[in-house]
C-alpha cells in the first residue's frame, strides 16, 4: 500500500465515522480506498459509487483546501454511481 492511501485512509477515518453505503475512492497510480458502513479501509471492491480524483486533488479535499463539489464541477474529481451517495460525502469531506 502507497504511503499516499496510508494517509488518506488516516485521514477520511478521521472525518468519517459513520457511512451508509459503500464508496471507493480511486487515486490513479496509488490505489483504491474503501468506505461503508464498516469504515475506511485501503480495497478495491464494488462500490455504490466510486470517485477517481489524482492524489493531489484528495489531499487537497481532505486537507480542507479544494471544495469536492468545485473539484467536481470543474472535472478534478470523476464520479461514477450515486449521485446521491456523492453528495453525501461531498458534506462531510467539504
Amino acid at each position: 500500500m502507497s504511503d499516499v492511501i496510508t494517509a488518506a485512509v488516516q485521514k477520511l477515518s478521521e472525518k468519517v465515522s459513520r457511512f451508509d453505503g459503500v464508496a471507493k475512492f480511486v487515486i490513479p497510480g496509488e490505489g483504491a480506498i474503501m468506505l461503508d458502513g464498516q469504515g475506511v479501509r485501503a480495497g478495491d471492491e464494488e462500490a455504490d459509487v466510486t470517485l477517481t480524483a489524482e492524489a493531489e486533488v484528495f489531499q487537497a479535499i481532505l486537507a480542507g483546501e479544494m471544495n469536492p463539489t468545485m473539484a467536481f464541477m470543474t472535472g478534478k474529481l470523476k464520479v461514477d454511481g450515486s449521485m446521491g451517495l456523492a453528495m453525501q460525502l461531498g458534506g462531510v469531506l467539504g
